[in-house]
C-alpha cells in the first residue's frame, strides 16, 4: 500500500477527468461550471507538458487517487518564471495527506525546471484544508479577491498565496522567453 508520485501518463486521463468532474460538479476548487470531457482534459495536459510544466499523479496499488500540475500564472512573457499550482484528489482519498505530498513533489519538479515563484489561487475562503496544506509548505498569504465567482448559488472569493522556488527573486530568470500561447 505504498504511495507512488509519478509523472502522469496519457492512460491516466480517464481517472484524472473523473476526479476533476467531481471537483467541478460538487466543489469550489475550480470555477468551471461544466466538467470537460476526456479529450479536453488530454488536450490541456498535453499543452502543459509541451510548455515544460510538470503534471503528476499520486498512485496507490495501481489506482490514481489524485493529480497535480503547474501551469503558467499568466500568459505574458514577463511571467515566464511564475507558475500556478492545481491539485485535485479523488473523494475517497481526501484527508489522507495526498494533497500535501503531491504539492511537495510539484514544488520540487518546478524548482528542477528553474521556476522561481509558485502562486496558489484557492477557490473559496472556506477551503481551509487547501489553505493549510499550502501554508504547511511555505506559502504565504498574498490577498483575497472577494466575490470574483458565482457557483453553487453563492458568490465565491479566491485566496491568493505564494511561495518562492529555488533562488526566487534573488537572481534574474533563466527561463527563455516564449511567445507560445498558454494552455
Amino acid at each position: 500500500m505504498s504511495l507512488l508520485i509519478r509523472p502522469s501518463l496519457e492512460s491516466d486521463i480517464p481517472t484524472i477527468a473523473a476526479i476533476y468532474a467531481h471537483a467541478v460538479t460538487h466543489g469550489t476548487a475550480s470555477f468551471e461550471l461544466d466538467p470537460p470531457d476526456e479529450a479536453e482534459m488530454a488536450r490541456r495536459r498535453q499543452a502543459l507538458l509541451e510548455g515544460g510544466y510538470p503534471y503528476l499523479v499520486a498512485e496507490r496499488d495501481g489506482a490514481v487517487l489524485g493529480y497535480a500540475y503547474a501551469g503558467p500564472y499568466r500568459p505574458r512573457p514577463a511571467y515566464r518564471s511564475t507558475v500556478e499550482d492545481s491539485i485535485y484528489i479523488a473523494p475517497k482519498a481526501q484527508r489522507e495527506g495526498l494533497g500535501r505530498k503531491l504539492l511537495a513533489a510539484l514544488i520540487e519538479a518546478c524548482e528542477a525546471r528553474d521556476f522561481r515563484l509558485m502562486v496558489a489561487v484557492i477557490g473559496d475562503e472556506e477551503s481551509h484544508g487547501s489553505i493549510a496544506v499550502h501554508a504547511s509548505l511555505g506559502f504565504e498569504p498574498a490577498g483575497i479577491l472577494k466575490g470574483v465567482g458565482y457557483k453553487h448559488g453563492r458568490w465565491l472569493s479566491t485566496v491568493l498565496m505564494q511561495r518562492s522556488l529555488g533562488p526566487g527573486m534573488t537572481q534574474p530568470p533563466t527561463r527563455p522567453l516564449s511567445r507560445n500561447k498558454s494552455p
